[in-house]
């Protein structure tokens, strides 16, 4: 078996147990959550969930759609963020599985999760039961609306991605300079084999 297929290997189990464990985490936080505030703050929590899901996800496509080139102009002038957006357009298929698979993936399970939690509220506070006709219906319509935010946001989300991806990009690898240098926390190592550069 190749390096290429070990790596891939250990890549998949590695963001598989990261999935597991961050969709358990946003889980436990969004239910514990929303079971202390009113319907609509809920929705408004809901509404955050999908907004960092589509967010999540322009990221991963902006980083695909990146040229790495670019950034090496910026980190001859030592631009702030150049460098580690450089590294982002290396590790591009890492980051858009990372943001738009399993960022993106959790964001919609959760979104959906918390949105029954929101509508059960809805009913009780509208004197329903649960089970109810009303529930169902508040249901249907609530479901369908998340649908809707979810799969709009991340269409529009990728015509930015594919337009912006430099200044997206750009923006990504400032962060992750704060990151690594004021938190010490570091995303990639420094020594990657280059992507190649897009014409």
């Amino acid at each position: 078996m190749n390096n290429i297929w070990k790596e891939s290997i250990r890549w998949s189990i590695l963001i598989a147990v990261i999935t597991l464990v961050l969709a358990a985490i946003f889980s436990i936080i969004s239910t514990a959550f929303l079971s202390g505030v009113g319907w609509a703050i809920g929705m408004l929590v809901v509404l955050f969930i999908v907004l960092t899901g589509v967010s999540f996800d322009m990221v991963g496509v902006a980083a695909t759609a990146a040229s790495e080139k670019p950034f090496h102009a910026m980190a001859s002038k030592k631009i702030t963020g150049s460098f580690q957006a450089m590294l982002i357009t290396r590790n591009a298929d890492k980051v858009a599985n990372f943001c738009a698979d399993v960022i993106g993936d959790i964001s919609g399970v959760v979104s959906g999760t918390a949105a029954s939690a929101v509508v059960l509220q809805l009913t009780i506070s509208a004197g329903g039961n649960d089970g109810s006709t009303l529930q169902f219906v508040l249901n249907v319509i609530f479901t369908a609306v998340v649908a809707a935010l979810t799969v709009g946001g991340k269409a529009l989300g990728k015509t930015l991605a594919i337009n912006h991806s430099t200044t997206i990009i750009f923006q990504v690898g400032r962060f992750f300079y704060v990151l690594e240098n004021k938190l010490k926390i570091t995303i990639f190592r420094k020594k990657q084999n280059k992507k190649s550069n897009k014409v």
